[in-house]
């Protein structure tokens, strides 16, 4: 394969990975490649980051696609270093003595540790998958090594007698375990390669590379991805509140200022060519957040909560409902500084959101108006999130509209992509003309449909 071909397969796997590469930036990087040493594979790496990579959380991601699409030499498996055990050859305890002296070196000794870990692939990685067939694992490489089991070996060298548990001890701990970490990572990053020139780079591209957190589906998120999307929900907050409160005001005018109209007329005559107004009182909006909280959209209900627990610095009022088929108030969950994970188990055993444990939309939102109707007026914006599934339940569109039209904003956000709106038993379009339906499946979209608003 050519150096253009690769660029070309490089630049579209990070595009289809969800990192965003305009032709423009695509032709930066070409351009970069003339003013460096193309054998330096660092070099290379660091031309192509320079001109792809906008955001630290797209970093990861280049990374692996770029050790799938460049990866490092190989020359089969040799000694490490001068004088080194034969790895073709040599017994597990001196290979584990081998790694050791890695872990010791100062930065992990990144060009020796990467060569050890392509030639403990190609030792323990290979497993027999039919005839003619192989596949390539991390797990029996690590097993055989069990680098983790060197730490109290490789402490008793760095700290030669010294008192453990101090901060020495510390430090030491610290830089080892980082290295393991790095070791670990050069197995399953040679793993990568070797699976890639047997299936094909991009297939196991397309099956290795996370999209960044910006492009996860609200409704694929894990638990260790809702911490990270706190950091990007509390700035859409900001710009969600500042939105409506700009539409607030450009919607309305304050109300006649009588006496500067008055005084102003008298150099006309006392005709009034010229009126002023009052400045509207500047105030902080208020919010009802209507949640689907069933078990379709359960991992969108997490995100919910994160996006109110925001939300709640920024308005003046936030109330938050939750329903499956039946809705009941859920702001009492959502205590300052509470654990997101924690109020969504509390939510699910303490609310009393359940019936007979199918989403009825309809019937959640009528008996949100004979119970809460009040708490919608002509101050408050009314945000519902669903995926508009009622289980062909009556929609009770009357209600809805009614709702919207006492409060001064509402809007819908779909978890679901607008491919399968109205499909089975969704409501979508019928819901959508009555409060404006935008889908919303990750951060991304929810940060366009904030921009959208002004």
């Amino acid at each position: 394969m050519s150096l253009l071909d690769r660029h070309v397969g490089f630049v579209h796997a990070l595009r289809e990975a969800g990192l965003p590469v305009s032709p423009a930036e695509g032709l930066d990087a070409a351009r970069a490649l003339e003013v460096i040493d193309l054998a330096e594979r660092e070099s290379l790496r660091a031309a192509y980051a320079a001109t792809l990579v906008k955001r630290p959380s797209h970093r990861p991601g280049f990374d692996t696609l770029f050790d799938l699409w460049f990866p490092a030499s190989t020359t089969g498996l040799q000694a490490v270093r001068e004088g080194g055990p034969d790895l073709e050859t040599a017994a597990v305890p001196e290979l584990r003595d081998r790694l050791a002296e890695l872990l010791l070196e100062a930065g992990g000794a990144d060009d020796g540790m990467n060569a050890f870990a392509r030639a403990m692939v190609g030792r323990f990685g290979r497993q027999p998958a039919g005839p003619g067939r192989q596949n390539w694992f991390s797990y029996p490489v690590m097993r055989a090594l069990s680098p983790e089991t060197l730490m109290a070996r490789l402490l008793a060298e760095v700290l030669g007698g010294r008192e453990r548990g101090g901060l020495a001890e510390k430090v030491a701990r610290q830089r080892i375990g980082e290295n393991i970490e790095r070791f670990g990572e050069a197995v399953s990053t040679d793993v990568r390669r070797r699976i890639a020139e047997d299936s094909g780079i991009e297939r196991i591209a397309r099956s290795t590379v996370r999209p960044p957190l910006e492009q996860l589906d609200f409704l694929r998120i894990t638990k260790a991805d809702l911490a990270r999307l706190r950091r990007e929900v509390h700035p859409l907050a900001r710009r969600l509140a500042a939105r409506l409160t700009v539409k607030h005001r450009l919607g309305h005018r304050g109300r006649l200022d009588f006496r500067r109209t008055v005084r102003a007329s008298l150099s006309s005559g006392g005709v009034p060519l010229t009126t002023f107004n009052r400045p509207r009182r500047p105030h902080k909006p208020e919010l009802v957040v209507l949640c689907d909280a069933s078990d379709s959209v359960a991992s969108f209900a997490h995100f919910t909560l994160l996006l109110t627990y925001a939300l709640r610095e920024q308005f003046a009022k936030v109330r938050a409902f939750g329903f499956v088929d039946t809705v009941d108030e859920i702001t009492r969950f959502f205590v300052p500084g509470a654990d997101v994970v924690e109020a969504m188990t509390r939510l699910t055993k303490e609310a009393d959101m359940v019936r007979f444990g199918r989403t009825d939309y309809g019937h959640a939102l009528e008996g949100f108006a004979e119970r809460y109707g009040d708490s919608v007026g002509p101050k408050t914006s009314l945000l519902i999130l669903g995926d508009a599934r009622s289980n062909y339940q009556p929609p009770a569109l009357d209600t809805l509209r009614r709702l919207a039209r006492e409060a001064r904003h509402a809007y819908w956000l779909n978890p679901e992509p607008t491919a399968q709106w109205d499909t089975g038993d969704s409501l979508a379009t019928a819901y959508g003309w009555v409060v404006p339906m935008y889908e919303c499946r990750n951060v991304a979209q929810l940060a366009a449909f904030i921009e959208e608003l002004a």
